[in-house]
């Protein structure tokens, strides 16, 4: 099984590491060509949402990806990531590949300083440790995304078909059920 890591920016060689450990291969999209390989699945990691998004459009990468996410490839997506799915953005009228039908809030949580961590349920996984930084929430979602995680309140992890969108950093922790959970997704739709 062979995961696509975006590698514009961001927390992409901590997904690596975790992929890697549970058996997958990864390699990393770093520029147009690197899509013309197969690969099972893709990994948007945290980092800057803005410099990714920037990226994808300025090295050819955008259109392909959207594609790849709208004919069902399985994708997860962490904090950035998130933001980069969403179908629209609360507080921005940007919008990115707009494959996951939610409201996301950027930056939720504040400047870095509001960077927390907590351990709270994701459902079907159990209690996991949940690491935000400069976190965005889901604001709200359509009826046919299912939500995973919630944390005081707000939603923080969803998946609608093959798409899991978490709020926070999952690579950052050693628990390995959600990347775990991901490859499920992937070696179901292969």
């Amino acid at each position: 099984m062979k995961i696509g890591v975006l590698a514009l920016q961001g927390t992409f060689i901590e997904h690596e590491k975790m992929l890697e450990k549970l058996g997958a291969d990864c390699v990393e999209l770093r520029k147009a060509e690197n899509l013309e390989q197969d690969f099972d699945g893709l990994v948007l990691p945290g980092g800057e949402s803005t410099v990714q998004g920037k990226l994808l459009r300025e090295l050819g990468m955008y259109e392909i990806l959207k594609e790849k996410i709208e004919n069902g490839m399985p994708v997860l997506a962490t904090c950035a990531g998130m933001i980069l799915l969403a179908e629209n953005l609360e507080n921005d009228e940007l919008k990115h590949f707009g494959t996951l039908p939610v409201c996301v809030k950027r930056n939720a949580y504040g400047r870095q300083l509001g960077s927390f961590h907590t351990e709270a349920e994701v459902k079907g996984i159990g209690i996991v440790p949940m690491t935000f930084i400069r976190a965005p929430y889901v604001e709200s979602a359509e009826k046919n995304v299912e939500v995973l995680a919630v944390v005081e309140g707000k939603t923080v992890g969803v998946r609608y078909g093959n798409q899991l969108a978490f709020a926070f950093h999952p690579e950052l922790d050693e628990d390995i059920r959600i990347h775990q959970k991901f490859l499920d997704i992937v070696k179901d739709s292969v």
